[in-house]
C-alpha cells in the first residue's frame, strides 16, 4: 500500500511530465508548423478562409499536382541564390568567433589572474559597453566607415561584431579564469613553464567547456545578428537574417513569402543539429563558471 510521501510524489512527477509536455508543444509548434507551411504554397499556409488548408494542401494540389511542393526552397536557394547569403554568413561567423575567442581569453585570463584594482573598472565598462543597445554602437561606426570607405565589406561587419561581442567574452572566460585556482599556472611555472606555456599547456586544456560554451553563445550573436549585417553589409555581402528579411519585401517591393519561409527553416536547421551536438558542452560549462561573476 503506497504511503501518503509516495503519492506525493507520483502525483508531483505527474504534474511535472505534463508541464514540461505543455513547454515542449508551445515551444515546439511554431518551428513544426513552419517547416510543415514551408513545403505549400502561400494560397494555403496563409489561408485565411480555412486554417485546414495549410494542412491538406488543397491550393498546393491544386497548382503543383501534389500535396507537398520544395518551389520555396528551390525559388529561395536557386532563384534567389541563398546559397551566397549562407557562405557570406559562415565566413563571417567563423571570423568572429575565432577573433571573440582569442581576444576573449587572453584577456579574461588577464583579468583573473591580475591583483590590480583596474580589473574591476575594466569589467565594468565591459558590462556597460554590453548594455547598451546595438543601434547605438553601429550608428557611431557609418561615418568613419563610409570616410575610409570600407562600408558594405564582410571585415567591416566582422570588426563590428566582435567589439560588440567582447565583453560578453571577457566576463564568461573570466569567470572561468577565476574558477581555477592559481596554483595551477604557478606550479607550471615553477616547473620551467613561461607565463604563456603555462596558459596554454595547463589552463586552456582545464576550461575547454567553458571556451566552447563561450564559443557557441558568441556563434550565435553572429549568426542570428541582423542590425549591424543589414546596415553595413552590402547586397552582394548579405548574410541569411537580412536576407530573408528581404525575400519578405518592403512597402516599395513585393517579395515571395514562401521564398521567406523556406529559407528560415534553411537558416534554423544548422542550429538545431549544433545544439545537439554540443549540448553537453553548454551544460558543463555553464555549470562551471558562468554563474560566478
Amino acid at each position: 500500500m503506497a504511503t501518503k510521501a509516495e503519492s506525493r510524489l507520483s502525483t508531483l512527477k505527474v504534474v511535472s511530465y505534463a508541464l514540461v509536455i505543455v513547454w515542449l508543444i508551445i515551444a515546439a509548434f511554431p518551428f513544426l508548423w513552419t517547416v510543415w507551411g514551408s513545403f505549400k504554397v502561400q494560397g494555403d499556409f496563409f489561408s485565411k478562409a480555412d486554417w485546414t488548408n495549410a494542412i491538406y494542401g488543397v491550393f498546393t494540389t491544386r497548382e503543383t499536382g501534389s500535396a507537398f511542393t520544395l518551389d520555396g526552397y528551390r525559388g529561395a536557394w536557386i532563384q534567389e541564390e541563398f546559397w551566397r547569403n549562407v557562405l557570406n554568413t559562415s565566413v563571417i561567423v567563423f571570423f568572429t568567433v575565432i577573433i571573440s575567442l582569442t581576444f576573449g581569453t587572453l584577456g579574461g585570463y588577464a583579468l583573473a589572474r591580475s591583483g590590480f584594482k583596474y580589473a574591476f573598472w575594466i569589467l565594468m565598462a565591459a558590462l556597460i559597453f554590453r548594455a547598451m543597445p546595438h543601434i547605438t554602437l553601429v550608428s557611431g561606426y557609418m561615418l568613419p566607415f563610409f570616410e575610409w570607405n570600407i562600408w558594405g565589406l564582410k571585415g567591416t561587419a566582422i570588426i563590428v561584431l566582435v567589439a560588440i561581442n567582447q565583453p560578453f567574452t571577457l566576463w564568461m572566460l573570466h569567470s572561468f579564469f577565476k574558477n581555477i585556482p592559481k596554483d595551477m599556472d604557478e606550479s607550471a611555472m615553477v616547473d620551467g613553464c613561461t607565463r604563456f606555456q603555462a596558459f596554454w599547456h595547463v589552463i586552456v586544456p582545464v576550461m575547454w567547456p567553458g571556451v566552447i560554451t563561450t564559443g557557441l553563445f558568441s556563434f550565435l550573436l553572429a549568426y542570428n545578428d541582423y542590425i549591424v549585417t543589414n546596415m553595413l553589409l552590402s547586397k552582394p555581402n548579405e548574410t541569411m537574417v537580412p536576407a530573408v528579411a528581404s525575400f519578405l519585401g518592403s512597402v516599395q517591393v513585393q517579395g515571395n513569402i514562401m521564398f521567406a519561409v523556406a529559407a528560415a527553416v534553411s537558416a534554423t536547421v544548422p542550429l538545431f543539429i549544433m545544439i545537439l551536438f554540443f549540448q553537453r558542452q553548454i551544460v558543463s560549462g555553464l555549470t562551471a563558471g558562468a554563474v560566478k561573476g
